[in-house]
């Protein structure tokens, strides 16, 4: 279980994470939903230990993450994958390289440098684009591909991690409709058939309501909503969005395709 204990973040008189607190079980899918600049990025980011908490804790089974350093960081980093909107490909490399930067934590500098993959790993790196659709691509160059294309490259980076646990900032933000379905679908397949944690910070609270369990909503770095998409009520959403919250909630509340999920294929 994750959990978050007064968790905050300050950047000079300015907090941005106010003093959040939250017991996230495992398998979840949580939406962490509010306008921009409502501290969802901070909260993600802290997570991962990309920013410092100015104060509270951060817990997993037991793990105090806020205190961890140096090799035993890394580790944590490994089993927390950080998906990104802007994708952090090196786009001169083939698919199948980038997908296997995923084991990085995990194999000598020197067999990364040289690209010494074991015949293993290049099998795990294969089945993961596969399970997103992107096995054809394996030896394209990663700047040849679409916008969804590259987040899918990117989710399938992060199962190489083997992680425990997906934070997953704006994924979506900079994609057309049709690839914001198809990389929302990966985020749900990775969630469904491995158990995996995410944590997805939307601004569309259409799609957070067709995705996630669970709605976490951020205004001015405080948490105001925590419960069920269903239980989202108009005065929250006023809260959550201000001027705005008469379009969020007009929208039509975004279908998740209904998947059957085969065998895990990527350990």
């Amino acid at each position: 279980m994750l959990i978050l204990e007064g968790l905050a973040r300050h950047y000079g008189d300015r907090r941005a994470v106010d003093g959040v607190s939250l017991a996230i079980p495992r398998g979840q899918f949580v939406g962490v939903i509010g306008r921009s600049g409502a501290g969802k990025s901070s909260l993600l980011r802290m997570i991962n230990r990309l920013a410092e908490p100015t104060g509270g804790r951060i817990l997993f089974d037991g793990l105090d993450v806020t205190a961890l350093r140096g090799r035993d960081l890394r580790r944590w980093r490994a089993r927390c994958a950080m998906i990104f909107q802007q994708f952090h490909l090196v786009g001169r490399l083939d698919v199948l390289s980038n997908v296997l930067m995923g084991r990085l934590s995990e194999v000598p500098r020197h067999r990364s440098l040289f690209k010494l993959w074991s015949e293993r790993e290049r099998a795990l790196a294969l089945a993961a684009l596969d399970e997103f659709g992107m096995g054809d691509f394996a030896c394209h160059r990663a700047d040849q591909l679409s916008g969804g294309q590259q987040q899918r490259v990117a989710i399938a980076r992060a199962m190489m991690q083997a992680p425990d646990l997906i934070l997953a900032d704006e994924p979506v933000a900079s994609l057309d409709p049709r690839n914001t379905r198809i990389v929302m679908d990966a985020l749900a397949e990775a969630n469904r058939r491995h158990g995996i944690t995410v944590l997805c910070n939307l601004h569309s609270l259409d799609l957070a309501r067709g995705y996630c369990d669970r709605l976490v909503g951020l205004a001015d770095g405080r948490l105001v909503f925590d419960g069920a998409p269903a239980d989202l009520t108009e005065d929250v959403a006023r809260q959550l969005y201000g001027l705005e919250a008469g379009e969020v909630l007009d929208a039509p509340a975004a279908q998740a395709r209904p998947r059957v999920y085969p065998t895990a294929l990527v350990a």
